[in-house]
């Protein structure tokens, strides 16, 4: 796990180093409702749903950010977390997080971790989130998101993106091993009814990887899901 600290502790000195002679200046106060994602998701024995949704309110430097985001089917809700944090704009186009998630699992512990996370556009435009949280037990986890919208006309629009999860010590109550434990990968075309309005449909694939899948397969659960999806993508 110290790999990992090390990486987001280089992260941010990277970014307060590259934003020493130009970061923004405090304004007036402004604020967003986004949803990333508000999705319809055609699963194997049933119908199932995701959602993925931030909020913040603030100014150009700093903002208090509220996020939500989590899956369900005709069971319930598999997994939902809830994050709060403070936001520092600290270079041109990246933002320093540090807060707190609370995860809301039926049948898991409902875990509370602390959270550090740098947020931004990388080169050629790709939308980056790392996010590392430390919860109880020296329990660590990584989290790494990648987006890029490539625009095939005004309205139209194909997002590919990729998430990986990563833990740094095995977890028996959540049914995880250290490593690399899953894989995401989705590639979505959207339509821009307006600015602030997107339906679109796509594709959507998980995978679990290492001991996280020796574990699945050992309790009967599939390791590899692929999903057709519909949703909305929408801000206000």
């Amino acid at each position: 796990m110290r790999t990992y600290s090390l990486f987001a502790l280089t992260m941010l000195m990277l970014s307060i180093h590259a934003g020493a002679e130009d970061k923004p200046h405090a304004g007036k106060t402004i604020w967003m409702v986004k949803a990333e994602q508000l999705e319809w998701r055609d699963l194997d024995e049933d119908d199932g749903a995701s959602w993925d949704i931030t909020s913040w309110v603030g100014n150009d430097l700093n903002k208090l950010s509220l996020a939500s985001e989590g899956e369900r089917d005709d069971d319930g809700t598999e997994s939902a977390e809830t994050r709060l944090a403070w936001q520092r704009a600290v270079a041109p186009y990246w933002d320093l997080q540090l807060g707190w998630r609370r995860d809301w699992q039926p049948d898991d512990p409902n875990r509370h971790w602390a959270m550090a996370a740098m947020t931004g556009t990388a080169p050629y435009f790709i939308e980056t989130s790392v996010q590392l949280f430390f919860g109880g037990d020296t329990r660590t986890q990584l989290r790494m998101e990648f987006e890029k919208e490539l625009l095939l006309t005004q309205r139209l629009e194909l997002v590919p993106s990729i998430e990986l999860t990563a833990f740094g010590q095995a977890d028996a109550a959540q049914q995880v091993d250290h490593g690399l434990a899953k894989v995401e990968a989705g590639l979505r075309l959207h339509y821009s009814l307006v600015r602030q309005v997107a339906p679109y449909i796509g594709v959507h694939h998980e995978r679990l990887t290492g001991g996280t899948a020796d574990i699945a397969e050992a309790d009967g659960h599939k390791t590899t899901e692929t999903v057709l999806v519909a949703g909305l993508r929408l801000w206000y």
